[in-house]
């Protein structure tokens, strides 16, 4: 005996799709769709891209049911062909070890997936010319745009982007005289409040630890650190400034507390600088708040649950990386005309105040 969607086939089609047993004669066409819904190709190829604004719900109904009828799968090529689009982005990263990362890219692909996008994640671990594989790579797979963390030291193919009129939007980093649109948070300020805590919490002798400023996040944060003291008219001691390689962190600290005159507190640049501060302290040092304040930019995973509770500086991470792939959606769909335009949209950054910053005050007797 035949079956029921064999039988209705043979009475839509001159020649059969199907055979006794489900065995296919030849894989099903957009037009087969189309004729079994008993509607036109274009309303069919409406369905298939969300476009449900002028279309009935029976009609909606018979396409559904004849889709999956016919098993039809719809051919991702010859639609990226026909669309000139490919519905993927590409997303390199810079360093995917830092938490800031992880979630803005988090956001990212949540974001391009509500917009029936897909995304390819790269981590070029600060190798420009990694990066550099990653972005032919992707140009290759004719990505529709670019969100790129720059190592900064690829200006050429950075440029070639623009030229080649990709959508491209650039986060948490500055590359000067690019017109890229780029997100980044308001590391100035962020640092400014930082150093009016430890200010407020009675201490002047403050140490700062950076991986090497090479690019405009520790360039910033730093800049922010020195402009914050000389408001405050606190000098800043030379010995208690690091930034170079991480790691040199701990020969940096050995050297610091070798000596008699000490620091009352901390801050590291970001979070993987805390994770070379962490082992010191737990090995060579304690007294923390009572002797020593420790503040982080960026939080930490279970920062409040560390005894003492790490002090952070949160960066809103999932707002930021909403934004990139918001302004990279809208270059899509104007075909790149965003990235003529220089444009920084910068986030405010939030202090968390825990107890490894917090002075803890003796008691009078």
């Amino acid at each position: 005996m035949y079956s029921l969607s064999y039988i209705l086939l043979i009475n839509r089609f001159s020649k059969p799709i199907y055979q006794k047993g489900g065995a296919n004669i030849k894989k099903p066409t957009l037009q087969d769709v189309a004729n079994f819904a008993e509607v036109s190709k274009s309303t069919v190829s409406q369905y298939l891209n969300g476009r449900f604004t002028y279309m009935g719900a029976e009609t909606r109904r018979r396409i559904e049911a004849a889709v999956q009828e016919l098993n039809y799968q719809p051919n991702a090529i010859a639609r990226s062909l026909k669309q000139k689009k490919t519905t993927t982005i590409g997303v390199v990263i810079a360093n995917i070890l830092h938490r800031f990362s992880t979630q803005t890219s988090r956001a990212i692909e949540d974001f391009c997936h509500e917009k029936g996008y897909h995304v390819i994640l790269c981590n070029a671990d600060d190798d420009p010319e990694k990066e550099k594989k990653y972005i032919e790579m992707l140009k290759a797979k004719q990505v529709d745009g670019f969100i790129i963390f720059p190592t900064t030291h690829n200006r050429e193919i950075y440029e070639s982007l623009l030229n080649e009129n990709y959508p491209l939007v650039f986060m948490d980093r500055i590359v000067e005289a690019l017109s890229v649109p780029t997100v980044v948070v308001k590391n100035l300020e962020a640092m400014e409040e930082v150093v009016q805590h430890l200010s407020e919490e009675g201490i002047r002798d403050m140490a700062y630890v950076s991986s090497e400023l090479t690019i405009s996040p520790r360039t910033e944060r730093y800049e922010g650190f020195v402009n914050a003291l000389k408001r405050r008219g606190i000098p800043m001691n030379d010995r208690w400034v690091y930034t170079g390689k991480l790691e040199g962190v701990g020969n940096f600290l050995e050297n610091m507390f070798s000596e008699l005159e000490k620091p009352e507190a901390i801050i590291a640049s970001n979070d993987l600088s805390l994770m070379k501060i962490l082992p010191f302290l737990k090995r060579a040092y304690h007294g923390i708040p009572e002797n020593l304040a420790l503040l982080t930019f960026d939080e930490v995973e279970f920062a409040e649950f560390f005894d003492p509770a790490i002090t952070t500086v949160e960066q809103p991470a999932f707002e930021m990386g909403k934004k990139a792939a918001e302004l990279l959606m809208e270059q899509i769909e104007q075909k790149g005309s965003l990235s003529t335009q220089k444009a920084e949209y910068r986030f405010t950054a939030r202090l968390n105040v825990r107890e490894s910053s917090i002075k803890r005050k003796k008691e009078r007797i």
